[in-house]
Formats: structure tokens, C-alpha cells, sequence
């Protein structure tokens, strides 16, 4: 089927108490992978990428790639800008074909996150194309997102505010995680959580989940959260693919053999992770 926007689906899941996957590609085995897992699961799924991973490639590549796998596909497939990361990159995501964007105007002051988030609304808009927000500022590195050591927590008064005057569609909260790996396990502030759902209307993602334990995602869904990103833990897992086969078989030089188990690895991730969201056939 055609590529869906996250609007619907995500309206959906905070409606039936559950969240969708949005799970972070790097190449063509790992779009492959992330939709093979939807499938079996009969579950609706987002693929996004990164500001770092379209510079590698560019944003024209990596929607080539999942607009193919979800014209074959017969579960709902978005395609998602992470992290966009300023008013330009997200309008050339616009027009390339991204069917959500998300602008991430959070290491900006208050009122520079909402002056160019609320700029980018008006630009998507129109278009049916939803913008995803973040307030507050979610810690940890990976690639080229540094939030540095964390701790800039989401007021719930100034989440009220921050929607209001943006006009958004989605709002990724700081609750304590964090990007990349972590040194232990996460905190998360799920109080904070349930205060920013009582006066937030939208729908919540939760960004830095990789490593976050199972339970306390399901917690963060009870609470609100209806969008979960996964991206540090595809790495490790198609990496752990790759890297058997070739030491298994140094001789290896056809590069199909290792992705393909790069791939089965990545897929076994993305089902697990289905199931943790509670999305599994609601496809």
C-alpha cells in the first residue's frame, strides 16, 4: 500500500491504549527487515532516518527504499524524519515525499523552539503531513545528536504552552532517557509523564528507548506515550549479523551473505519490540 501518515495512526493507538514502533533505518536490509516484522505481526509500523544518515546518502535514497517496501507491504508504513534538525532539511523532506516530519528545536530557547517548530507546522500542514515536536531536551549522543548529560525535563505547564502556540501534531517529552547506549539503567520520570497527559491533549513519543527495559516502556505506555523510537539497538543488532558470518567465514566476500544475517537479526528486534508497543495486529 501507498505510504500512510503518522496522524491517524497514532490517534489510533492513543486511543486503544497502545503505541506504533518507529524504528530508525540505515540501509536497504534493515527497511526490509523493520516491514517483514510488521507483516508477521500484522502490526503498523513508522521507518524513519536521521539528519547524520541522509548525509551519508540523502533523503531521496532512503525514501526510494521504503516507499518501495510499503508499496508491497499490507500493513499501514510511514516515513519519518528524526531529529530534523532545521526548518531547511524538513522541507526538503517535505517535498522529497516524507509523510511525517519532525522538527527538533529543543537545544534552541523556549521561544526559538516554538518560533521555527510553529514555521515548519505551517509549511506541512497544508500538505496533510504532520509534525512531531520535542520540548525539553533528551540526553545521551549518537551520530550527530548530542543532548549532552540530560536533565532538561518536560515542564508539563510549558508542554501546554509549546502545543498550543505550535500547532503540532506529536510531542516527544523528556523523561529521563537518552540517546545511544547507556552506562546503566535509565531512570524514568513517569510521574512527569502522567502530569504532561493531563493538561497535552496530542499524542506522546518517547525517544532514547534502546536499552530502556521492556517494562518500563510498557509503563510509559500506560501513561500516554503512543510513539516509541528504537534506533542504537538495530545497530548493534545487524552489526551482531554481520559480524558472526565473517568471523565465522573470514572468506566471505559477498556482501548478501552477511547482510542477510544482519537482516534476520534486525527483524527478530523489531517483532520483540512490536510486541513490548502492543501494536501486534492492529495493522
Amino acid at each position: 500500500m501507498a505510504l500512510v501518515t503518522t496522524k491517524q495512526l497514532l490517534l489510533d493507538a492513543q486511543k486503544g491504549g497502545y503505541a506504533v514502533g518507529a524504528f530508525n533505518v540505515e540501509n536497504m536490509e534493515m527497511v526490509q527487515a523493520v516491514v517483514a516484522a510488521a507483516e508477521e505481526l500484522k502490526s503498523p509500523v513508522i521507518m524513519q532516518t536521521t539528519p547524520s544518515t541522509v548525509k551519508y546518502a540523502d533523503l531521496a535514497y532512503f525514501y526510494a527504499n521504503v516507499k518501495t517496501a510499503a508499496q508491497k507491504a499490507n500493513v499501514p508504513v510511514v516515513m519519518h524524519l528524526d531529529h530534523g534538525n532545521c526548518f531547511e532539511l524538513a522541507m526538503q523532506a517535505l517535498r522529497v515525499g516524507y509523510t511525517s516530519i519532525m522538527i527538533d528545536g529543543s537545544h534552541d530557547s523556549f521561544e526559538d523552539n516554538i518560533a521555527v517548530t510553529k514555521a515548519v507546522v505551517d509549511a506541512c500542514h497544508p500538505s496533510d503531513v504532520p509534525v512531531e515536536a520535542e520540548l525539553g531536551k533528551v540526553g545521551g549522543k549518537e551520530d550527530d545528536l548530542d543532548g549532552g548529560e540530560g536533565g532538561g525535563y518536560t515542564v508539563p505547564s510549558e508542554a501546554l504552552e509549546f502545543v498550543n502556540a505550535t500547532g503540532i501534531d506529536s510531542l516527544a517529552v523528556a523523561i529521563g532517557t537518552a540517546h545511544g547506549v547507556y552506562k546503566g539503567v535509565p531512570k524514568l520520570d513517569v510521574n512527569r509523564l502522567s502530569e504532561i497527559r493531563e493538561v497535552v491533549s496530542i499524542p506522546l513519543v518517547l525517544h532514547g528507548t534502546s536499552g530502556v527495559p521492556d517494562e518500563a516502556v510498557r509503563e510509559c505506555i500506560k501513561r500516554g506515550i503512543c510513539k516509541v523510537n528504537y534506533a542504537t539497538d538495530l545497530r548493534i543488532a545487524f552489526t551482531k549479523g554481520v559480524q558472526e558470518v565473517l568471523q565465522a567465514n573470514p572468506e566471505t566476500i559477498d556482501p548478501k551473505k552477511y547482510n542477510a544475517r544482519g537482516r534476520d537479526y534486525v527483524k527478530q528486534y523489531v517483532m520483540e519490540k512490536i510486541e513490548v508497543c502492543k501494536s501486534v495486529g492492529k495493522a
